[in-house]
């Protein structure tokens, strides 16, 4: 049996929309990109299709630095409305600081990440849609995490030597 995609109907794309969200609320995000996948073959500038993969990525962050976050983000640079682009950028860098802390990172190596989350969502507060406070609860959740541990704000500076400090024997 030769092995190829088949294309979906641009018919069927809300159909396959719903199914996009079923699955990824189902905890199966490869089966959500698929549909995703399949949607933008038909489709390649549908909006929620793009989102929704980008996201699909997301939900598979462990981590590790095989985690596709360039893919995610390439995704997310294709929405058109900024807002959207710049908030569901937030969303990127705030679930892979995540991951690599669920990962055993080290608390302050991932501030960075969490700090351009929360810039992203700063930037997004200000052209929000009017009732749309999205941005300021994802930025609300940065800061408790971020607070609810005094490793993500140690330095950890290199110890350095002192004058009288002397090499060993």
């Amino acid at each position: 049996m030769a092995l190829h995609l088949k294309p979906i109907s641009k018919a069927g794309i809300a159909e396959a929309i719903s199914k996009v969200d079923l699955y990824r609320s189902l905890n199966e995000p490869e089966e959500a990109e698929s549909i995703c996948r399949d949607i933008l073959a038909v489709d390649p500038g549908h909006q929620l299709a793009l989102r929704l993969l980008g996201l699909a990525i997301t939900d598979q962050f462990s981590g590790d630095v095989s985690d596709r976050w360039g893919e995610a983000q390439e995704s997310l640079d294709k929405l058109n409305d900024p807002y959207e682009r710049i908030y569901y950028t937030g969303l990127l860098h705030e679930r892979r600081a995540k991951a690599q802390l669920r990962a055993g990172r080290l608390r302050h190596t991932l501030t960075p990440l969490f700090e351009e989350a929360m810039n992203c969502f700063a930037e997004a507060e200000k052209i929000r849609p009017s009732g749309n406070d999205d941005a300021i609860l994802r930025w609300n959740r940065c800061v408790r995490l971020l607070q609810s541990h005094p490793d993500f704000q140690e330095e950890h500076l290199s110890v350095g030597f002192e004058d009288q400090d002397s090499s060993p024997v």
